[in-house]
């Protein structure tokens, strides 16, 4: 599935911007500060909901303004529209085929769209939420019934936290929902990591040239149960009002040569090490279920050399998903000739 058309309306520094785009690549030129990471940013919108830039939806809302649109079109299979509406102190609203839908996460059944930006790097640097999102995206995809069981979770987390805070002894009342669908939680995400194990192999030797391991961290004591566990650490949890153990405390830690990757490596290397996770993603995801997400590359040359540019062009390029980058130049760059170019000054798009 790949998209055909994309508008945003009140994004950022665009007004209104309106791309035909090619299944194939897509180039998008201009200088710094035209909006080209703007319209990737409404392109990833159409299949998240939220930006890759920022948790705060409301700052994309152009200055000025009460609030944006995005509008898209899919290609391949059965043509959906999808809609995604910002407005300043208001939830996000998604439509898909001009009807709302229940969750965002609605958005990625339809448009599985993953990126790759200069900011890439934050997957090993910063919190093990970024690698919970990572993860639990791929399982999404994999795993039916995965999102039924996190909404169920994160609402009976939601409901034992709201206990512990207000009325401890109704906490326990919520442990075995939380306990059940955390197992269950934990265990999807298991089988995935497992499964995307030769892919993320294969990738870190192309790409990094050496072994990079990850190890899954459930969220709580590998000899208990969550059950257990979460009676154990119910003293704990009063005191301070919240759960402290379960799945949301889950990680996917990356280590090279049993040290984690982030102490270990260059900028220029964790920025491979966090391509290579998405790329090995990906990779999966076509090979074992046809399915061929859109990758969006902003500035993919950003602190890569020559040599490790090479392997992470070829790699890119075998995936033959549906690409949007970004570029200053309009020539032909790292990926050959692009099928489909725009170029984008002062917020506005034109096709060349």
């Amino acid at each position: 599935m790949s998209l055909a058309f994309v508008s945003a309306e009140n994004l950022r520094c665009l007004e209104k911007a309106e791309l035909e785009l090619h299944p194939a690549q897509n180039l998008i030129s201009g200088a710094n500060g035209a909006g080209k990471t703007s319209i990737l940013e409404a392109i990833f919108m159409l299949g998240r909901g939220r930006s890759f830039r920022t948790r705060n939806t409301e700052r994309l809302i152009r200055h000025g303004e009460e609030h944006l649109v995005v509008f898209g079109r899919t290609l391949g299979g059965i043509e959906r529209t999808l809609g995604v509406r910002v407005a300043r102190g208001a939830p996000t609203v998604a439509k898909i085929g001009g009807t709302q839908a229940g969750t965002l996460a609605e958005l990625a059944e339809i448009f599985p769209v993953q990126v790759i930006d200069p900011g890439v790097h934050k997957l090993l640097e910063e919190s093990a939420l970024r690698r919970r999102r990572w993860i639990d995206w791929a399982v999404f995809h994999v795993e039916p019934g995965f999102m039924e069981t996190w909404v169920r979770y994160q609402r009976a987390l939601q409901q034992r936290n709201a206990a512990l805070r207000e009325n401890p002894e109704q906490a326990i009342a919520w442990e075995l929902e939380l306990s059940r669908s955390g197992e269950a939680l934990a265990a999807s995400r298991h089988r995935v990591l497992e499964r995307l194990r030769p892919y993320w192999a294969e990738t870190a030797r192309g790409l990094i040239g050496r072994e990079v391991e990850l190890q899954y961290i459930r969220g709580w004591p590998r000899d208990m149960s969550l059950a257990d566990a979460l009676g154990a650490s119910r003293s704990r949890d009063h005191l301070r009002g919240i759960t402290h153990i379960g799945p949301h405390r889950a990680d996917v830690q990356i280590r090279i040569d049993a040290r984690l990757a982030r102490l270990v490596v260059s900028r220029g290397q964790q920025k491979l090490v966090a391509a290579a996770l998405i790329l090995a993603q990906l990779q999966m995801l076509r090979e074992e279920f046809r399915s061929i997400p859109t990758l969006l590359l902003d500035d993919p040359a950003a602190e890569l050399d020559r040599t490790h540019l090479t392997g992470f062009i070829d790699r890119v390029m075998n995936l033959k998903c549906q690409l949007v980058l970004t570029s200053l130049s309009l020539e032909p760059g790292l990926f050959g000739a692009p099928d489909r170019t725009f170029h984008v000054e002062q917020g506005r798009v034109r096709p060349v």
